[in-house]
């Protein structure tokens, strides 16, 4: 589906779209087979497709008929860039958006056609991302294929059926890398607080959460076995999951924020 004939159009080069970008050539995508639509490039990423020897162009090109449509600019911006997006559109062309809070109908409306919303995050930019996603009606086995294929650079791929299921998603893993950050600048602070040098405590807490992120990844073990292997009873590490444990702890707190980013994702759809 990817060809200079019918090529990869990439609609937005910032931070998910330049990671994208990125994953494709790395998987061997040749650099002729890809179109970048940004009008505003940063000077890093402008030089770069040209030393890569990608076709740029500020403004939808008139005559080119896209294999694959990335959409990967912000949704407030969205609307305005899927006006020219549309000639890109052909009969057989899938089109795919990471933007938060844009429903298939919009771009059904929009574009017509092949769609697939996908929901990816930030960690996409080092490779360690996850994306779901859910596809309309008239996306064929093999587009979803063409589809999984260029979002997994990044980062596993999940699919649901039910696109009520993707304001739950952007709850999650959409916007939960933020919870994670912040997780490491409250372990920081009470570290500090017990005493320790505010950037000693914050490196601490920086590379446990980045090793234990680790950690799970490679091992087979579930977080809760991964959780109770590290726990000695009447230990240090037990007396701290009394108190994340307990039923006023961390589950019903997390359980009132992804609900409110649940809810807030709903609304923005709507």
């Amino acid at each position: 589906m990817v060809s200079p004939a019918a090529p990869l159009v990439l609609i937005g080069a910032g931070n998910m779209g330049g990671a994208m970008l990125a994953g494709w050539l790395e998987s061997g995508i040749a650099p002729g087979a890809i179109l970048v639509v940004d009008p505003r490039p940063s000077d890093a990423m402008a030089r770069r497709l040209s030393d890569l020897g990608i076709r740029h162009e500020t403004a939808v090109p008139l005559g080119v008929t896209a294999g694959v449509l990335l959409l990967a600019v912000k949704p407030q911006v969205m609307q305005a860039a899927l006006e020219p997006a549309r000639s890109l559109v052909g009969p057989d062309t899938v089109s795919v958006s990471i933007a938060a809070g844009k429903t298939i109908a919009f771009f059904e409306e929009h574009l017509g056609g092949a769609i697939v919303r996908s929901i990816p995050n930030t960690p996409a930019m080092v490779r360690r991302g996850i994306t779901a996603c859910v596809a309309n009606a008239a996306v064929t086995p093999a587009m979803r294929a063409e589809a999984d294929s260029l979002l997994s650079v990044c980062g596993p791929v999940e699919w649901v059926d039910d696109e009520a299921l993707i304001d739950a998603v952007t709850a999650l893993s959409g916007s939960g890398p933020a919870y994670v950050f912040y997780l490491v600048e409250c372990m920081a602070e009470a570290g500090r607080k017990c005493g320790l040098p505010a950037d000693l405590a914050m490196r601490l807490a920086r590379a446990t959460v980045s090793g234990a992120g680790e950690l799970m990844h490679q091992s087979p073990d579930g977080a809760a076995t991964l959780r109770q292997n590290v726990t000695s009873p009447n230990g240090t590490t037990a007396a701290a999951l009394a108190v994340l444990m307990a039923g006023d702890g961390l589950q019903p707190l997390m359980d009132q924020a992804i609900n409110a980013a649940w809810r807030r994702s709903q609304a923005l759809a709507g």
